[in-house]
Order: structure tokens, then C-alpha cells, then sequence
């Protein structure tokens, strides 16, 4: 039986922080030897659902200078 990733995600994050530090290392590690089109076929996919929840009203659009503003007064 196929889990779903929701299910997988809820087990994860009951994790401690070690075990999620890890287990996120070894995820992305597991992502470095993508080719070249793999990688942009995957922002690609990315992009596309992040635009359907902005149209769908899932999301809103935060204007450029805000975001900016934002991580600058974080940073300090």
C-alpha cells in the first residue's frame, strides 16, 4: 500500500529536531545528482502549483520592495 506524503510528513515532524535535521540532509543530498533538466522540470512543477494557489486564492502576492523590507528588518 502506497502512503501518502501528507501521512509521511505528519510522522515526520513528531521527529526531534536532531532526527528532522538529519532525515533533511539526507533528502536534499539524495537531490544533488539531478540532471540539469530534472532540476528545472522540478521549479518548473514548483512555479506552476504556486501560480494555481494564487489563482485559486490559496496564496496572495506580497509586492517585491515589501519582501525585501521584511528580510532586511529580520536581518537585523
Amino acid at each position: 500500500m502506497t502512503r501518502k506524503i501528507e501521512d509521511i510528513e505528519s510522522e515526520v515532524l513528531q521527529l526531534d529536531t536532531h532526527a528532522r535535521a538529519a532525515l533533511a540532509k539526507t533528502l536534499l543530498d539524495s537531490l544533488e545528482n539531478l540532471t540539469e533538466s530534472e532540476y528545472e522540470e522540478l521549479w518548473i512543477e514548483e512555479g506552476e502549483a504556486r501560480y494555481a494557489d494564487f489563482l485559486a486564492g490559496k496564496s496572495v502576492a506580497i509586492d517585491g520592495d515589501e519582501v525585501f523590507a521584511r528580510a532586511r528588518a529580520r536581518k537585523r
